[in-house]
């Protein structure tokens, strides 16, 4: 489960993990219910990892939004989305203090609550507040003497370079 895959597709309930790109779109499995559906290219996807909430200083991740959040209510749900609009503004005034109360609407603050307790549901809340793993290893800085340095290093995977196209050549019979 990755939580870079998480989706949120206009016109459909909940929350959507990415599984596979076809040609024509990509399938997308529910995390409410389990359940598959095709999505064509024309429709309006957004991924949740590019979606950022607008502060006084500037604008904050939403993934960094849950992880306030989880750390409020230590992994557990947050205040239900349906709550009263003062309550709603309240919650997340005391996760977010600074949010822009001019930009960010309710109607924002309820999506926000409402994704925060599917991902909850769907266990993807542990893996956003887990803390990153680097690898660390020891390199040897001069053979000739016993100076050692631990280097952190992060993990890239590349991908690998696309192959060229060639094309066939063809005989002409005349």
């Amino acid at each position: 489960m990755s939580v870079e895959k998480v989706l949120a597709i206009s016109g459909k309930p909940g929350l959507y993990e990415l599984k596979i790109q076809t040609r024509s779109g990509f399938i997308a499995e529910s995390l409410i219910d389990g359940k598959r559906l095709t999505v064509g290219l024309r429709s309006n996807v957004s991924l949740l990892s590019e979606i950022s909430i607008y502060t006084e200083t500037g604008e904050l991740k939403l993934f960094e939004v849950f992880a306030k959040i989880a750390t409020k209510e230590n992994n557990g749900p947050a205040l239900d989305h349906k709550a009263t609009n003062n309550d709603l503004m309240a919650y997340f005034g005391e996760v977010v203090p600074d949010f822009d109360r001019d930009r960010v609407y309710v109607s924002d603050i309820k999506k926000v609550l409402n994704w925060y307790n599917i991902l909850q549901q769907a266990n993807y809340i542990a893996a956003l507040t887990a803390p990153a793993v680097t690898t660390t290893g020891t390199v040897t800085i001069n053979n000739n003497t016993e100076e050692q340095e631990t280097v952190e290093a992060e993990v890239v995977e590349e991908k690998p370079k696309a192959k060229r196209a060639t094309k066939k050549k063809t005989e002409d019979k005349e």
